[in-house]
């Protein structure tokens, strides 16, 4: 008896593996989940017309910068299943500012968002279309960590979004005598602040700017800091955060809603966006209290604990194909409220 066919599925993506960015790694990861439901192709444009057949669903990365694929796909059959997935600058910046992004999701059918409290950022009418998908990261044991020091890490590509510049200033209020040891993992996407990362490392023996590596060794440095810096502007649900939590890595991170999306409303270990003191501050706590266990830093690490099962692979692969099931099942993917603009 044949085999029955699995239905296609094709992911719009803006970035592809030479990107080594976030919007790659949840394609990569996503591809990687739905395999043994779908058969999955990756593609930069919609209609691409490599792939020989029209696919069951399109996700398309990104409503601004997929903007011309989404609307392609729309308008070609308005009923076919369209997903949109939301990035932190969608939410928090394009839909309110950019014409293309607001169309795109309109026309779909299902929204996601990679954090909880990111359905808050739509208009209202289409809040009941977003379904919230957290990422995941297999769990990963900490590795042996400094008792002498208090290793600190921040992990982005320096652009304006990651405010670079509040780790850059924080790292200036602390002294190399304090033992607190600053790493910095990112590629400089704005010349300027990677020639800020170089001042700094120049006038701040305790902070290392170490540029863009392989994610393999990102995860390595993760496993081996006391802590993980996040000090984002705009969050759409970051994978260090994730990768952190469940590598047994506490987060320092700015108070945004793509944080408290994923550590929730009660964690102790935000700082308001670009407060360089107050993350000196937090830096200086879990320093002073790493060896006791009723310190800052294992209060933080015990909340990370206890978030970490919503970022396992099993969750995010029965949230994928909850969502797709519920567009392709007949009907589901339309008619829609407040349709197109």
């Amino acid at each position: 008896m044949a085999s029955i066919r699995k239905p296609l599925l094709c992911i719009v993506t803006p970035a592809l593996a030479d990107a080594n960015n976030g919007n790659w790694q949840t394609t990569q990861r996503w591809a990687r989940l739905l395999a043994g439901h779908y058969r999955v192709a990756v593609t930069r444009q919609w209609p691409d017309a490599d792939l020989g057949e029209k696919p069951a669903a399109l996700i398309a990365l990104h409503a601004r910068r997929s903007a011309a694929s989404i609307a392609a796909w729309a308008e070609a059959d308005a009923r076919a299943p369209l997903v949109v997935v939301l990035t932190g600058t969608d939410l928090y910046r394009d839909i309110q500012q950019d014409a293309s992004a607001r169309r795109s999701i309109e026309f779909a059918h299902r929204l996601v968002a990679l954090q909880e409290r990111g359905p808050l950022a739509l208009p209202a009418h289409l809040r009941a279309r977003c379904r919230v998908v957290f990422q995941s990261s297999p769990a990963r044991a900490p590795l042996p960590k400094p008792r002498g020091f208090l290793r600190a890490l921040m992990v982005g590509h320096l652009r304006e979004e990651k405010s670079p510049g509040t780790l850059f200033e924080a790292a200036r209020r602390i002294g190399p005598q304090e033992g607190i040891r600053i790493d910095h993992i990112g590629e400089a996407i704005d010349p300027a602040l990677g020639e800020a990362a170089r001042t700094t490392a120049l006038a701040c023996p305790h902070y290392r700017w170490l540029g863009g590596l392989p994610h393999a060794e990102v995860l390595r440095r993760l496993q081996r800091a006391h802590v993980l810096v996040h000090a984002s502007r705009i969050e759409g649900g970051a994978h260090a955060v994730l990768e952190a939590v469940r590598a047994g890595t506490p987060v320092l991170a700015s108070r945004i809603d793509g944080n408290v999306g994923m550590l929730g409303e009660a964690y102790e270990g935000y700082f308001p966006v670009g407060d360089a003191a107050a993350l000196a501050a937090l830096l200086r706590e879990c320093r002073e209290g790493m060896a006791r266990a009723d310190g800052r830093l294992a209060r933080l690490a015990a909340q990370c604990a206890a978030r970490a099962p919503l970022f396992a692979p099993e969750a995010e692969r029965q949230a994928l194909l909850d969502l797709l099931n519920d567009c392709l099942r007949p009907g589901g993917a339309g008619p829609r409220t407040g349709d197109r603009p």
